[in-house]
């Protein structure tokens, strides 16, 4: 029996990983503060402990683990109290990292647009750099310093009827209410991911042979212009979109320029992914009748 340890598992698609792990059969532990109460599979076991402190970090190496998926490094100093405390206790290490590491581009982003194994590190506390640096840097002391095999999955905006962040809500909401919308640049083009893909792959990734950096996203793109007129037409109300608004209205998805990535890597690795155009305007929708229920 496979066994996992999830640092992160009890919200959106961490939560949807452990569920598919212990379907699998994997004897799965989930490490957390104890913050929260979450409903997880009755056999999934609980460590507490705090992902910033080392000493607590440790608990969770007292034991051997065949995987750790790690949904909540931010920082070089996560990273390199995660190397330390599993050298030797691991199989492999997954990260989750994120499209952020990359800059802006007019083109596929892939996998090396941006080299970890390269990157200088500064040893900082996650309240020390910004969400770009702070994966940035996490990934440079995994690549460079763990003594373990490494796997860093690079995603995207990650959507789900269950976002805590509800960015996607924020735009259904906003045309559902006829309020405009700010957009820096309506011609930039996205790519998503949605929660449950997410999870697959990582449930995916796990035990495969594939390590380094690894782009994750569904098939396709689409424009920030063509998304907000596709939640127009899906809701019904028209769409406002303006240059310049208060920060209350604007989009979350308010790229100045272009972020979207290849997928190659890890589908010419066996991974299928989903196609873009098939999950999200089903999506949409669910959020439209919800959100409309809610305001009756």
């Amino acid at each position: 029996m496979t066994k996992v340890l999830v640092l992160g598992g009890t919200r959106f698609f961490g939560k949807r990983l452990v569920q598919l792990l212990v379907a699998a059969g994997a004897d799965v532990t989930v490490a957390t503060r104890g913050l929260t109460e979450v409903d997880l599979p009755p056999q999934v076991k609980r460590l507490t402990l705090d992902r910033d402190e080392k000493d607590s970090l440790a608990i969770a190496g007292e034991q051997e683990w065949d995987i750790v998926y790690d949904n909540i490094c931010y920082s070089s100093q996560n990273a390199k109290d995660a190397c330390d405390v599993f050298a030797g206790k691991v199989g492999k290490y997954v990260l989750t990292s994120t499209l952020s590491v990359y800059d802006f581009s007019e083109d596929f982003l892939k996998e090396e647009a941006f080299d970890p194994k390269s990157y200088e590190i500064r040893l900082l506390p996650r309240d020390k750099v910004t969400y770009q640096e702070g994966k940035r840097q996490a990934e440079a002391v995994f690549f460079q310093e763990a003594s373990f095999p490494v796997a860093a999955v690079r995603f995207p905006i990650v959507l789900a009827e269950d976002d805590y962040t509800r960015r996607l809500h924020f735009h259904v909401e906003h045309i559902l209410e006829e309020r405009p919308i700010g957009i820096a640049n309506p011609e930039a083009v996205m790519c998503f991911i949605h929660a449950k893909e997410a999870a697959q792959f990582l449930q995916w990734l796990g035990s495969s042979s594939l390590t380094g950096p690894v782009n994750a996203c569904s098939h396709g793109t689409i424009r920030q212009q063509s998304l907000m007129e596709n939640i127009s037409d899906i809701v019904g109300k028209p769409v406002q979109l303006v240059k310049e608004k208060d920060a209350a209205d604007f989009s979350p998805f308010a790229f100045p320029a272009s972020f979207f990535m290849d997928n190659q890597k890890a589908e010419q690795a066996g991974f299928a992914f989903w196609q873009l155009n098939d999950w999200l305007p089903d999506l949409i929708q669910t959020l439209s009748t919800t959100i409309s229920k809610q305001k009756v």
